[in-house]
């Protein structure tokens, strides 16, 4: 294992490169029988497609995918089922003035001390354009959990860099290029305008759910289904922070709030976010996660060069001034892959075995 797979029995592994000929993924241990045409991966891949907004990077990329294998006669057959997405857009000459020298904030130093040589075209393996095979293997996950057991996820962006956004209604995400759970985001779209024109860039906080959970789902200690979300999305470029319910809020906490007490109707609260002792509540998963401003950025910076001299970076090329822009379908799609890995390991291990309780939910939903 080289750090390219996420998962034990739903195992997805990435490959690619931003400006290679084309990214990708191989995904194994789906059950057969599974429903599945290009169709329904292209529909989410779509949601984070880069060019959709004036916001994000510029790169028009079709992002359309191929079903290589893996299905027969429009379903799945239980082989390794390969996806390919060709990149179509590549500018490459808007790295060669930074081959030879480190971004501050990328990979760029970390992977040239690690393997001698890196790709510095768009960050090669390191760049978010990867994220898209995550989407699509994350798409076959959400279509089985759907069917199958009722799982949905959604998610909606809840802060961009200092602005914090009210949730109002799931119903306004899609309807904007923030997948902001608000009507109105003229206040958005102002801050990032103002954002592009100083040459700046800023983080943001995404939230993403799994409604409809069994109870059960996750194993102690070190394959706990929180430590594995929390692994999950840690893998997204530029995530650094993940909270789980309440999160670091928590510390401010007193026990006698944050303990989720039950009662015959269900749970009163959902501070540890549908997860105890590692182990699915039955409550809505409820993860968050941070990201970093973005690092390409055309404001001048210090540096060093491949020799260790010091030289000054400005970074041109078509980049998001905001990565969390197009966070959310990715976060909803590592949520996704992760429950579908733990769905089939709980599977594996208790079969069809009901648990003792009838599953309870939350009351206060």
């Amino acid at each position: 294992m080289s750090g390219n797979t996420l998962g034990t029995l739903f195992a997805v592994t990435n490959f690619g490169e931003s400006h290679g000929p084309a990214i990708g993924c191989v995904i194994d241990g789906c059950p057969p029988g599974l429903e599945l045409s290009e169709a329904d991966i292209q529909a989410e891949l779509d949601r984070r497609r880069p060019g959709t907004s004036r916001h994000v990077t510029q790169r028009n990329e079709p992002d359309a995918v191929e079903i290589l294998s893996g299905v027969y006669e429009g379903r799945t057959t239980g082989t390794p089922i390969g996806l390919l997405i060709r990149n179509t857009d590549q500018r490459s000459k808007d790295y060669s003035a930074i081959a030879q020298s480190f971004r501050p904030g990328h990979a760029d130093y970390t992977y040239f001390q690690k393997y001698g040589i890196r790709d510095p075209r768009g960050g090669g393996r390191s760049s978010a354009r990867l994220t898209a095979p995550t989407v699509a293997a994350g798409a076959v996950a959400r279509k089985w959990l759907r069917e199958q057991m009722g799982i949905q996820f959604r998610g909606c962006m809840t802060q961009i860099g200092e602005v914090p956004i009210p949730f109002e209604s799931w119903e306004h995400v899609p309807n904007n290029p923030f997948y902001a759970p608000v009507a109105d985001v003229s206040h958005l779209e102002t801050y990032m305008d103002a954002l592009r024109r100083a040459g700046d860039s800023c983080g943001a906080r995404i939230r993403v759910t799994a409604t409809g959970m069994p109870v059960g789902l996750g194993e102690p200690l070190y394959d706990r289904l929180d430590a594995d979300i929390a692994k999950a999305m840690m893998g997204l470029n530029a995530v650094k922070g993940v909270e789980i319910g309440a999160g670091f809020a928590s510390v401010a906490q007193r026990g006698t709030t944050h303990g989720d007490s039950l009662t015959p109707e269900g749970f009163e609260s959902n501070n540890a976010g549908g997860v105890l002792g590692g182990i699915s509540t039955g409550q809505d998963l409820e993860v968050s996660i941070g990201i970093k401003p973005t690092s390409s950025i055309i404001s001048p910076r210090h540096s060093i060069d491949t020799t260790g001299q010091s030289v000054e970076v400005v970074t041109k090329g078509r980049h998001d001034p905001c990565v969390g822009i197009r966070a959310t379908p990715i976060a909803e799609a590592l949520l996704a892959l992760v429950v579908m890995d733990h769905v089939l390991r709980h599977r594996a291990q208790n079969g069809g075995a009901e648990p003792p309780l009838a599953p309870i939910r939350a009351s206060f939903l």
